[in-house]
């Protein structure tokens, strides 16, 4: 019964982000009102809250199944005999592969257009910050190194490095590249700045790679 009712309790926030979403597409973010989020929703202000304590919060649910994604793919890593940066790489190169949203490698219009809306309005910028610290503050503790602060500093420069390669990928879609055109380029500078994550880290964290 517990799992039922996680797995209800998901797809409400989903339906609840999912009819906000649509709204500031439509209209804009500061435009939107969470009272007209609730009613699209067809529930009260109240329960809103409950799942959402902060407006940001409806358009930024997209990415909390992220915030410790790099630490599970970490984890999962060991237990395939490959180093966290192995991992990391295997999965991020993955995800330009299938065109994952998060790797920004995507030319759909609903993407591109969610991608506008969040790096257009400086509210949710600044409330990203936040997922990214805890997607940072996730990884340190599944690097596990032996000085707590030399794991923050590996973790803050791997999460840094995988938004950059998002962002350029976006950034020459946006301009009006096609996915299939910034593949190989995306490629290539996700293996090249892995390198050099490499490069810098392996003196401290042996087990990088």
């Amino acid at each position: 019964m517990s799992g039922l009712r996680e797995r209800k309790k998901q797809r409400t926030y989903r339906v609840i982000s999912d009819a906000a979403i649509a709204l500031f597409l439509e209209k804009g973010f500061d435009e939107v009102s969470v009272a007209e989020v609730a009613a699209a929703a067809e529930i009260s202000k109240p329960t809103l809250f409950r799942y959402f304590p902060a407006k940001e919060d409806l358009a930024l649910h997209r990415f909390a199944d992220h915030e410790d994604e790099a630490a599970r793919v970490v984890v999962d890593g060991r237990a395939d005999g490959l180093s966290p940066l192995d991992a990391l790489q295997r999965h991020f190169l993955a995800g330009l592969d299938r065109r994952d949203p998060v790797t920004g490698l995507s030319d759909d219009a609903d993407v591109l257009a969610f991608h506008r809306l969040l790096y257009g309005t400086p509210s949710l910028v600044a409330r990203l910050h936040a997922y990214v610290r805890r997607s940072e503050e996730a990884l340190a503790a599944a690097l596990d190194g032996p000085d707590p602060l030399a794991a923050r500093l590996a973790a803050g420069q791997i999460v840094a490095v995988q938004r950059i390669l998002a962002e350029e990928n976006w950034r020459r879609i946006e301009a009006g590249e096609s996915a299939q055109k910034v593949l190989p380029g995306a490629v290539a500078a996700a293996e090249l700045a892995f390198e050099q994550l490499r490069n810098g880290l392996r003196t401290r964290f042996l087990d990088l790679g």
